[in-house]
């Protein structure tokens, strides 16, 4: 299973589109900030599944600030991070990945793209989609096995 994961993308929807479009991914993950950018995801792509979370910056969002989804064998815990301090440390995220038996955390707000593995957790920040110098994403590969191949790729 393919899951590309955004975050950060703060209206700037035609290259996350774009990327959609060329991989074709099993499912589309959204760590907020401007999740209202998933619109036209979900208008183009209808039948990719898309699940989003809000950000720091998603006011009056309909979207939760956390949630649990599988990813084939794999559960993934998706939040934006700025519930769980991520900009000092990520040991809190990770907790709240390991009480709900989450294999994959998946998270944005630094704007800055980082995969490691913490605890039996893979933690991974796409970065930013939106806004920066370098823009970036990430192709999560999840196998029938459980195993977990990460690429952060420039958009």
């Amino acid at each position: 299973m393919k899951a590309a994961v955004f975050s950060d993308t703060h209206g700037n929807t035609a290259r996350m589109a774009a990327k959609v479009a060329e991989v074709r991914p099993d499912v589309i993950l959204h760590l907020g900030d401007h999740d209202r950018d998933t619109g036209i995801l979900r208008q183009r792509f209808p039948e990719i599944p898309l699940y989003s979370v809000c950000g720091n910056c998603d006011y009056g969002s309909q979207e939760p600030v956390s949630r649990v989804v599988s990813l084939g064998p794999v559960r993934a815990f998706l939040t934006h991070g700025h519930m769980y301090n991520v900009r000092w440390s990520v040991d809190s995220l990770v907790y709240a990945a390991q009480e709900q038996e989450c294999k994959l955390a998946l998270y944005g707000h630094t704007h800055e793209a980082d995969s490691q593995e913490i605890g039996g957790v893979k933690v991974v920040n796409p970065g930013t989609a939106g806004m920066g110098r370098k823009l970036t994403w990430a192709l999560i590969t999840v196998f029938d096995n459980g195993g977990i191949a990460v690429e952060i790729q420039e958009l």
